[in-house]
């Protein structure tokens, strides 16, 4: 039988874990220049407004980096840590939750682009037609990791193996992340 301790620390880290996820795709978005009147990108900015409005007027972009996203991603996911650890019943240690805040979002982010690049093999396969909104976002996010290994790999008669080559780095990274 599950304690309400464990209960409440599933959904205190599933509600932060969703929320990071949508200011994370904010933040990859602005940095691909994605349509922002795309529907889509139009519910993240909504949703996300509330936090990074305030930040944005403190910290400017920095080129196609919004700061105040980062930032936002940062502090959201260290007071996450902070809230699980207490609700544990553990002492916090300060650095020790810093290092793991890097680390988790970094993990966010390969596990995201992971997920990304699946949807963009799919949808290569089923929905070269597709006028869901989703679509051309899949490509924009997607696109800045697979050209540069598109350069490299030989083409093989139409055949693209640039998203496997990714997924096994990504893959390798989330491994030797360890968390």
């Amino acid at each position: 039988m599950g304690s309400p301790t464990n209960a409440f620390s599933f959904l205190i880290e599933t509600l932060i874990h969703l929320y990071l996820v949508v200011i994370l795709l904010r933040v990859l978005l602005e940095a691909a220049r994605a349509d922002f009147y795309n529907p889509i990108v139009q519910v993240l900015v909504r949703l996300t407004d509330p936090v990074m409005r305030p930040l944005s007027r403190l910290l400017p972009s920095l080129g196609r980096v919004n700061l105040a996203g980062v930032v936002a991603l940062y502090v959201i996911q260290f007071i996450g840590l902070v809230i699980l650890v207490v609700l544990s019943g553990r002492t916090p240690d300060p650095l020790v939750l810093m290092l793991l805040t890097v680390m988790r979002l970094v993990r966010m982010l390969l596990v995201l682009y992971m997920i990304l690049i699946l949807v963009g093999v799919i949808l290569s396969w089923v929905g070269q037609g597709a006028r869901h909104p989703i679509v051309p976002l899949v490509y924009q996010l997607t696109d800045p990791v697979l050209a540069p290994i598109r350069r490299v790999l030989p083409a093989l008669g139409g055949l693209d193996l640039s998203p496997l080559v990714a997924l096994i780095g990504i893959q390798f990274l989330i491994i030797l992340l360890g968390v």
